[in-house]
């Protein structure tokens, strides 16, 4: 057998593989005399039928599965060896007098080429790594959710601003009839809040649905309406009180301190705002991470120019998938899996420039961490290390999640080199105003 390499440019090559009968002519004659064997053909004993008819029924067949081992072997040996970066797999070119019936074969493959280009970690622009800080203001409201979660419910005679409204939501034109729980305090409509303060147990109230609320997408759980529905929604809807109730807060004493943290964690509401700031921005810190990530991701995606081997990818995307997509369909698809494809190959490059690798010890000690912070959530905040090792190592040998981790892990990674190395400025702003510059 002998394979060699036809350089079309840069991003484009030609393999070719020629093979002669010695290459596959003892293979074929082997598995043809186990067939003979076990051939069970009528007018024969087993074992007795004769070779020329058995090569007549199965040599074909044979030679072409052995010849194609042959090809995908030594052309996956012959890729490795020669170093040969290829993106999508080699194709197969079209030969319209190809004869099965001849000794000797040749083949030809086409080949896409991974480009070369190089990285400058040190970006020309200064991409901004935000620092979240918990504000007073957010600190204060969220004492006073913790208080309002931990409260305790009063039943009260009459609608005030600080009320809940048990009730029921009606319009029969609509087949609106929902049960459910207002808080008055949600309510955007001056003219809601006039009309339900005062109201007692059995009143009934009509109330338009536009401008409700303080946020409109709440409207449809509501009314119990489908999302699509509730956002057009500008009808008046009646709501029969059923029941008012208020919540009394929960003192902020050591036994819901102890209930929050843990016993002696916190003892004080000085102790329980520093708490609650410290937990908040580790939670920042990871959405701020993943926001550094995706900017050094794009800038790296708009700024890093190389060419790709387009008409080869559109080819094998045409011709590999599922069922056979017209060259129209090949070339959207290209150009949806282009931006990926472009970030895979900076990643694999920035990978192999700064020699990152994933060891399996530190792995399992990356599992070991993710499944301990699973199960604090569930309250189990001091597991023996021996039961996190047993979990850990049933975690490990699903091949699915070892996958998932390690591409976890590397981010991990790859964001510890990017702060190291990347051109950034640090900006501090609360959360709320992270999310609306983010966000919008």
């Amino acid at each position: 057998m002998n394979i060699t390499k036809e350089q079309i440019d840069e991003l484009n090559a030609v393999v070719k593989v020629a093979i002669t009968k010695d290459d596959y002519k003892d293979k074929v004659e082997t598995i043809l005399k186990d067939y003979k064997k076990q051939a069970n053909i009528p007018g024969f004993r087993k074992g007795q039928v004769p070779m020329g008819l058995i090569k007549k029924q199965y040599g074909k067949a044979v030679l072409v599965d052995e010849v194609n081992k042959l090809i995908q072997d030594n052309l996956n040996k012959f890729l490795t060896e020669e170093k040969l970066d290829v993106l999508g797999n080699p194709l197969p070119k079209q030969q319209d007098n190809f004869d099965w019936d001849q000794e000797d074969f040749d083949f030809e493959f086409e080949l896409g080429l991974a480009p070369n280009f190089d990285i400058a970690l040190k970006t020309k622009k200064a991409i901004t790594h935000y620092n979240i800080v918990a504000d007073d203001k957010m600190i204060n409201e969220q004492v006073e959710r913790i208080q309002k979660q931990y409260g305790k419910l009063v039943s009260k005679s009459e609608v005030e601003k600080t009320s809940e409204i048990n009730g029921v939501f009606k319009n029969e034109a609509e087949e609106i009839e929902n049960k459910t729980t207002l808080e008055v305090s949600k309510l955007k409509s001056k003219k809601a809040i006039d009309s339900l303060l005062g109201k007692k147990a059995g009143d009934t109230v009509t109330l338009k649905t536009k401008g409700l609320l303080k946020e409109d997408h709440l409207l449809f759980s509501l009314l119990g309406i489908e999302k699509e529905k509730a956002e057009k929604l500008d009808i008046e809807v009646s709501l029969t009180i059923e029941e008012i109730n208020e919540t009394e807060p929960a003192e902020l004493n050591q036994e819901l301190f102890d209930k929050l943290f843990g016993k002696d964690t916190v003892s004080s509401e000085k102790e329980l705002k520093a708490k609650i700031k410290e937990d908040s921005e580790k939670q920042f810190e990871q959405q701020s991470d993943q926001k550094l990530l995706n900017d050094v991701t794009e800038y790296f995606i708009d700024n890093t120019k190389f060419e790709l081997p387009t008409a080869f990818l559109t080819k094998w995307i045409k011709t590999t998938g599922e069922k056979p997509l017209t060259e129209e369909e090949a070339v959207e698809e290209f150009e949806k899996s282009e931006k990926g494809l472009r970030y895979q190959l900076i990643e694999g490059k920035i990978i192999k420039d700064n020699d990152i690798q994933i060891q399996f010890d530190e792995l399992k000690e990356f599992a070991k961490g993710f499944i301990k912070s699973q199960m604090a959530q569930f309250g189990q905040l001091n597991p023996q290390e021996e039961e996190l090792d047993n979990i850990a190592t049933r975690v490990m040998s699903n091949q699915d999640e070892v996958k998932r981790l390690s591409e976890q892990l590397m981010s991990q990674k790859l964001l510890t080199l990017y702060k190291e190395k990347v051109n950034l400025k640090t900006k501090e702003v609360t959360y709320e105003n992270f999310v609306k510059e983010v966000y919008g």
